[in-house]
């Protein structure tokens, strides 16, 4: 099994920020800790989202996104990406976090995480970047990261191994289910949202494609 490593840990709290949209706290800045830190059904100890709408829950408990990305990014924008500056809670190495299969479990720790949705840019990203056009960007570049679900409870901490224990081989990664959330692609929405374990999410989005077309 393709085997990466957890670079950092990182989590945060909502705080106020008058730049965050209509809530005017966010939760995105989110920073390396120290040792062990539990990964629960809801997502990892110590950390929290303002905005539990959109973010949150059990389809999106924990979110990783790749150094090798962010180190793409750090030298497209010309300034430094520390770990966690995207808002994730796990920075890895080794691991195609963009391109991982819907569905794709990684062992982490001693948790079990499965990928299920890619990560959808909003407004407070791009101001907490500072980044104008960020938004699209972002969405025309497809390196979305994962969000993943918790399916057994553990513990993390930087160093820890990053093992894909099971790699579906219906050959659906983020970057094309993302391309079809975009694109209001029915026919692969339906694919994706009849997925073993598929997140609710999905059928949300294959549910409006189709009142659209």
């Amino acid at each position: 099994m393709d085997t990466g490593t957890v670079l950092s840990v990182n989590v945060g709290l909502p705080v106020p920020a008058e730049w965050a949209g209509r809530l005017k706290r966010t939760a995105i800045d989110k920073r390396p800790v120290a040792g062990r830190v539990a990964v629960r059904s809801l997502g990892l100890a110590g950390d929290a989202q303002a905005d539990t709408v959109h973010h949150g829950g059990r389809d999106q408990a924990v979110y990783a996104y790749a150094r090798e990305e962010l180190d793409l990014w750090q030298e497209r924008l010309g300034r430094p990406l520390r770990d966690g500056m995207f808002g994730e809670n796990l920075t890895t190495r080794g691991v195609e976090v963009s391109r991982a299969l819907v569905g794709e479990r990684w062992r982490v720790g001693t948790a079990l995480l499965e990928v299920t949705l890619p990560r959808v840019p909003c407004g407070t990203f791009q101001n907490w970047l500072g980044e104008r056009g960020w938004v699209r960007r972002f969405t025309e570049e497809g390196r979305t990261g994962a969000y993943l679900r918790v399916v057994e409870e553990g513990e993390v901490a930087a160093g820890d191994a990053v093992v894909v224990e099971h790699r579906p081989d219906h050959g659906i990664d983020l970057a094309t289910a993302f391309r079809a959330r975009r694109e209001r692609d029915v026919a692969l929405l339906r694919r994706v949202a009849g997925l073993p374990g598929s997140a609710e999410e999905w059928r949300l989005r294959l549910a409006a494609a189709e009142q659209r077309s």
